[in-house]
């Protein structure tokens, strides 16, 4: 058990797309600095979750907070704030090939207020060095391995110095050696500044591997093996 204050709070949660229920009475908490896995099978609630702690997917009974935000009451006037809070990570990447590494940073402070151009400048290069790629920042995302590109990714979730990482399958469309890399990456990105992370994955290999808290997707419910673990 961890004294760490929760980044995220579900309670008696509903979870639906459009008017199909999808997962019900979905309940845990996620504190500061704590890694965990997502897991189940495809069409099983995953994405679903990660939309409502992202604000697409509205939630309108039980309790649920992210970052100190209370869900029930976000409005869509609230969701960019709420994604300020947040670091969303997702398998394709979703880069902006028109711009070179630095650009693609620059645009992301530019549009969550960032005014102060030498403070920019310097949290760039921060968040460049610390994903391990300081020396990649004028280089167009197609010069990049996929490997590259999924650490800008993630350089780019890290702008706003997150309470909590969301990573949707961030290593789906990688392989094995290069699914490691970013593995050690976000684990030691979880330890060193005390940022949760929540990642959805297919690939079960990494569970022995990099060993964490596991949640699990199935017949509409969310199993918790932290919550079995801690009741026994």
């Amino acid at each position: 058990m961890t004294d760490n204050k929760a980044v995220i709070s579900l309670k008696d949660v509903s979870i639906f797309q459009q008017d199909n229920l999808i997962l019900s009475d979905v309940q845990f908490e996620i504190k500061e600095s704590e890694f965990v896995y997502l897991i189940g099978s495809t069409g099983s609630g995953k994405s679903s979750l990660l939309k409502v702690l992202y604000g697409e997917l509205p939630i309108h009974m039980g309790t649920a907070s992210i970052a100190g935000i209370d869900l029930l009451k976000l409005k869509k006037s609230g969701i960019p704030k709420l994604r300020r809070q947040l670091g969303v990570v997702f398998q394709d990447f979703q880069l902006l090939f028109d711009r070179d590494v630095h650009d693609n940073l620059l645009f992301v402070l530019k549009a969550t207020g960032w005014k102060n151009k030498a403070e920019i400048e310097a949290r760039i290069e921060e968040v460049l060095d610390l994903v391990g790629i300081k020396t990649k920042s004028h280089k167009m995302p197609f010069e990049l391995s996929g490997g590259e590109q999924q650490r800008v990714a993630i350089a780019r979730a890290l702008l706003n110095k997150p309470a909590i990482i969301l990573a949707d399958e961030p290593t789906g469309n990688l392989d094995p050696k290069t699914s490691d890399d970013i593995l050690t990456l976000l684990h030691q990105i979880c330890k060193q500044s005390n940022t949760a992370v929540l990642m959805a994955t297919h690939d079960y290999r990494i569970l022995d591997k990099f060993p964490a808290e596991i949640m699990r997707c199935e017949a509409g419910k969310l199993r918790t093996d932290k919550l079995l673990k801690e009741a026994n």
